[in-house]
């Protein structure tokens, strides 16, 4: 039966751990790396929620995109929201991973899955990883149409590619759509930098109002769809590409993914 330090095995050699960013968090963030696993559940969010499911459900280590734990915890207490899911974690031994912005940036990852599912060819990184990749590796995706089409057909494709609750848009309407970038989750800081690269159009999210200004008087067209829908249909091809791993591995291992709707709607 493998273990979690097994489980890390496999994700260091899909997502690894040198991809990820400075500031982030990533890897084993509650658990033992020697507890046996029979069931994982992967996750975009470590939400309350998803650790009763697992715990319900039997499933003894969790995945998720967003680490439960961000920033340095001074105490655990479980009168908030992280406190709660990390003392139900310990106490079902559910050991927790997260796999954040080194997922994001392999290829097969969130932005690269975003890509495809827009129909983009010859993708390559907006900003390329400096380290741990031979591959083309790197934050967000910019690539293109071989034949341009129109700023209504493009929409109609984002909604088809990631079924977002809303577009925003910042910015001039294009007539022609024909290089795109993509950045899963909030990106929209790379906003220049997918200008200077001579996208058409920037699909990102969590924009802020400054930069929905700066692409306005830069003739950028800048579309928000939303984190959660920029980045959760990854976790589908997540999963399968782990469980390939499993199969050629001779594991007897149930790889899930969790049903998590948006965090935010509107009304």
């Amino acid at each position: 039966m493998p273990t979690v330090r097994d489980f890390l095995t496999i994700l260091q050699q899909i997502t690894p751990e040198s991809l990820a960013e400075e500031w982030d968090n990533v890897g084993l963030l509650v658990g033992d790396p020697h507890q046996p696993v029979h069931r994982v559940l992967l996750a975009l969010d470590p939400t309350c929620a998803l650790i009763h499911q697992a715990a319900a459900d039997r499933y003894d280590l969790v995945v998720t995109h967003h680490p439960v734990i961000f920033r340095p915890l001074k105490a655990v207490r479980t009168d908030t929201p992280s406190g709660r899911f990390i003392a139900a974690a310990t106490r079902d031994r559910i050991s927790v991973i997260a796999c954040h912005t080194n997922l994001d940036s392999i290829q097969g990852g969130v932005s690269d899955h975003l890509a495809q599912a827009l129909g983009l060819t010859d993708s390559r990184p907006l900003v390329p990883a400096r380290q741990g990749c031979d591959l083309d590796c790197g934050l967000g995706r910019i690539g293109a149409y071989a034949t341009p089409i129109d700023a209504e057909t493009f929409l109609a494709r984002l909604r088809q590619a990631c079924t977002p609750p809303w577009i925003l848009e910042a910015g001039p309407r294009p007539e022609r759509v024909t290089t795109v970038a993509v950045c899963g989750g909030s990106c929209s800081d790379l906003a220049e930098t997918v200008l200077n690269q001579g996208a058409d159009v920037f699909v990102t999210a969590e924009v802020k109002h400054s930069v929905a200004c700066w692409a306005a008087d830069a003739g950028l067209w800048l579309l928000d769809a939303g984190h959660f829908a920029t980045e959760n249909p990854a976790m589908i091809l997540f999963r399968d590409t782990l469980r390939q791993q499993v199969v050629a591995r001779s594991w007897d291992l149930v790889i899930d993914t969790a049903v998590q709707l948006p965090p935010l709607k509107l009304v």
